[in-house]
């Protein structure tokens, strides 16, 4: 499976970028989602993932992660506060009735994660924020938001798993993405890209009063067919949005296709060897 990028879109304060939310959702979808598969398959693996586990996806994109739980026999919900997106996981999760591609106990929610209680219902085993926090300024306490709501829907002990970008050193699309800090100067936006600090995923869990159980890095290279996808897979994790309201949309790409020459091969084709981390919490 190629590798391809990821997204950030927790909430951030600043005005509302001039986008096509449709076409960002389908970028994401069709370029980006993917890059985070090694992210997940580790995760998953060592959490022994399967049949017994009842998984709330936190930020749920178009559902690539929640497909491949339940993949594994998992009950999962997902929650998302993009529209967009929810309507291309609900194709990937919940298509018509009959399609081979279904997945029994699968929900889809939108809103936020109170909004996934089931009277009933048991609770959650497990929950994910797959979304890297530690490249926008004030991203944790937006993480920190969600996991206030979504904490108490999990059982005592269940895993809480928090993601985040490696060291800048260890991460080679840090240059590229320093793009957004330049053109975004202008706002000093609390929605700034900046570099991630070693503690970032810790401190969240701390002040969500969860219980830290392990960690771990994953290689996730970021790999495009070409510049042009590259650029529309890098918009479309929002990290250029402080960016695009700054200037525009030709100032970003223009930027964007600089930034990307060194990481061009002789093919054509784009690639940046980059490192992830993730965090193992446990409830309370």
């Amino acid at each position: 499976m190629t590798p391809t990028l990821v997204r950030q879109h927790l909430p951030h304060a600043g005005a509302a970028p001039r986008v096509d939310l449709r076409a960002r959702a389908r970028d994401w979808s069709e370029i980006q989602e993917r890059m985070l598969v090694p992210l997940y398959e580790a995760v998953y693996e060592r959490l022994d993932v399967g049949p017994t586990t009842r998984l709330l996806g936190l930020g749920c994109g178009s559902g690539l992660a929640l497909l491949m739980a339940a993949a594994r026999g998992a009950a999962v919900t997902g929650v998302d506060a993009s529209p967009e997106r929810m309507a291309l996981a609900r194709q990937r999760l919940l298509p018509e009735a009959g399609a081979t591609r279904a997945r029994a106990g699968a929900r889809l929610v939108d809103g936020s994660p109170r909004d996934t209680k089931e009277p009933g219902a048991p609770a959650y085993t497990l929950v994910t924020a797959f979304e890297p926090i530690g490249c926008l300024a004030g991203d944790s306490a937006g993480l920190g938001g969600l996991l206030a709501e979504a904490t108490p829907l999990a059982g005592r002990g269940a895993a809480v798993v928090l993601a985040g970008w490696g060291p800048p050193e260890r991460c080679a699309t840090t240059s590229v993405l320093r793009v957004a800090t330049k053109l975004a100067e202008p706002l000093r936006s609390t929605g700034s890209w900046r570099p991630a600090l070693r503690d970032d995923l810790e401190d969240v869990a701390q002040r969500a009063g969860l219980r830290p159980d392990g960690s771990g890095r994953v290689a996730c290279p970021f790999g495009y067919a070409d510049v042009d996808s590259a650029v529309r897979g890098l918009k479309s994790t929002g990290l250029f949005d402080a960016a695009i309201t700054a200037t525009d949309q030709v100032q970003v790409d223009k930027e964007l296709t600089e930034a990307l020459h060194p990481h061009q091969r002789q093919d054509g084709t784009v690639w940046m060897p980059n490192v992830f981390r993730y965090l193992i919490a446990r409830t309370r």
